[in-house]
């Protein structure tokens, strides 16, 4: 009898051990089936985030070529400008006429003091009037 009770006990043991290590495996299964959905969106992440930086890097090099291409526009508008000042040596540069239209100069004076065609006179008096 004692035997018998023994047995009973350990197998009610085992049985019980065995429903422990299944319920056990099955919260692992899901923990597992948590992390795999948690990676898929980690890496779903990453990969838009790559994607943006790449789109910034790439707007990034678009607007380094762009400043190199207005630079090359830009370097040569001084010496062009001192060109322009110095065409006529006779008649006053259009920056003496802006310093004139700064100080109150009318249109018909602009004209023919130095010597601007009217629409250059009034191009002038409006782009540089306070």
């Amino acid at each position: 009898m004692i035997l018998e009770v023994a047995v009973i006990v350990l197998f009610l043991f085992w049985a019980g051990t065995l429903a422990m290590f299944l319920a056990y495996i099955r919260a692992q299964k899901q923990i597992a089936a948590q992390q795999a959905k948690g990676d898929a969106l980690r890496d779903q992440r990453i990969k838009d985030l790559g994607k943006r930086v790449d789109d910034y890097l790439n707007g990034s090099v678009r607007m380094g070529e762009d400043l190199h291409e207005l630079r090359a526009i830009v370097v040569p508008l001084p010496d062009k400008l001192a060109q322009l000042e110095q065409r006529d040596p006779t008649s006053l540069s259009f920056a003496q006429a802006a310093r004139l239209v700064g100080m109150g100069a009318s249109v018909n004076e602009l004209t023919q003091s130095c010597g601007l065609t009217q629409a250059e006179a009034e191009l002038m008096s409006k782009l540089h009037k306070n």
